[in-house]
């Protein structure tokens, strides 16, 4: 028994043609089923033409009028679903329904939990109308989502799995239109599986997709990488302290060469300790507030010597680039910029695992 979810938004002219073919290839293939058309409050006759529809298909449909956006379109069409089998589609015929028995039947036989219309399998494709850069920025979109999952078309709005196996609404934020890499890198999925399709363009209707899609897909990237990698929130908050160490120290760096004439690898050096000082007090308060319970002292000498670990590998670089490499010779704000960036990397892990770690083992120890 099937529930179909077909998010929709201004989408008039497909909802009879796909309901109609989707209902027709799943009755052929013998699987009960239902059809969810959830629509973001389009006004253009949607509502007219399901009640029409509902007289010969087995079809409903959820108008929302708040939180619009296709990810939670279809979260909200899969928490009406009657059926424990859940389909997600376009309803453009981007997606084709002959494919869908193949789809639900690599779930039932397969014992697969998820499976995937994918277009960048063996056997898939993509509408040759597709021009250059809409294939690049495909090809871009699941570059970017490669550390998040193994799947090679997580992109994809075509899929298929168990409502049971639906991850906690507590922990989805969807943001934009990427709902199935929302749901395979925050749900327990086992063993997905990749069915090859060939992706039509639309023959009807407009595109959503624009530059604020784009965007929200970069923020939806952001978002998941801090719930798979949560040490990232942690960088991002010790990249901002160091942003804020980086103005101290260039400031030393420079204010000491123009107003005391010292000479720029002296003044390199002195600039370190300003700079290192505050970057403490700062992750003290800010990046790890919560393992900040051991002396302030001997906190400061740890963090002081983790940073000179990561100073030395800063250093080294600015010392190697401007005395060996013609280039930054000339361009010595440019070799800074560089081992500061090679020395952040150091820091943090020194510091995470170190420095601020005695709190976090306590808490380990009592949980």
């Amino acid at each position: 028994m099937i529930s179909v979810i077909i998010p929709v938004y201004k989408e008039a002219e497909n909802i009879a043609p796909i309901s109609s073919e989707v209902s027709r290839v799943l009755s052929s293939a013998g699987f009960k089923h239902e059809i969810i058309l959830v629509d973001d409050n389009s006004k253009d006759g949607t509502k007219k033409i399901c009640a029409s529809l509902v007289k010969t298909l087995p079809l409903k449909l959820i108008i929302r009028k708040k939180n619009k956006g296709l990810a939670p379109s279809v979260i909200k069409g899969i928490e009406n679903a009657a059926y424990d089998i859940i389909i997600v589609m376009d309803a453009d015929f981007s997606h084709p329904p002959s494919a869908l028995p193949k789809i639900i039947n690599a779930l039932l036989k397969d014992k697969a939990d998820f499976v995937i219309g994918s277009r960048y399998i063996k056997g898939g494709a993509i509408d040759k109308n597709w021009g250059f850069f809409r294939r690049i920025n495909s090809k871009a979109a699941t570059l970017l989502a490669k550390p998040l999952t193994k799947v090679k078309d997580p992109m994809s709005g075509f899929f298929c799995f168990y409502k049971k196996n639906m991850p906690d609404k507590k922990i989805l934020s969807p943001v934009g239109y990427k709902i199935c890499l929302e749901i395979i890198t925050k749900g327990n999925f086992l063993n997905i599986k990749e069915i090859p399709i060939h992706f039509t363009d639309r023959s009807q209707g407009k595109s959503k997709f624009g530059l604020k899609e784009q965007f929200n897909f970069i923020l939806h990237l952001i978002k998941l990488y801090l719930f798979l990698y949560p040490n990232i929130k942690q960088f991002m908050l010790f990249s901002a302290v160091g942003a804020s160490g980086f103005v101290i120290d260039l400031s030393v760096y420079i204010g000491l060469q123009k107003l005391f004439n010292v000479n720029h690898i002296l003044a390199r050096g002195l600039s370190f300790w300003a700079a290192a000082s505050s970057n403490w007090a700062l992750n003290r308060k800010i990046t790890f507030k919560t393992k900040t319970k051991s002396s302030k002292l001997k906190q400061w000498a740890s963090f002081l010597i983790a940073s000179l670990l990561g100073f030395s590998a800063n250093f080294g670089i600015y010392y190697l680039l401007t005395g060996y490499v013609p280039f930054f010779k000339k361009h010595l704000i440019a070799a800074f910029i560089i081992g500061i960036s090679f020395g952040l990397f150091i820091n943090f892990i020194l510091s995470a695992s170190f420095v601020f770690k005695k709190k976090m083992m306590r808490e380990k120890l009592r949980n």
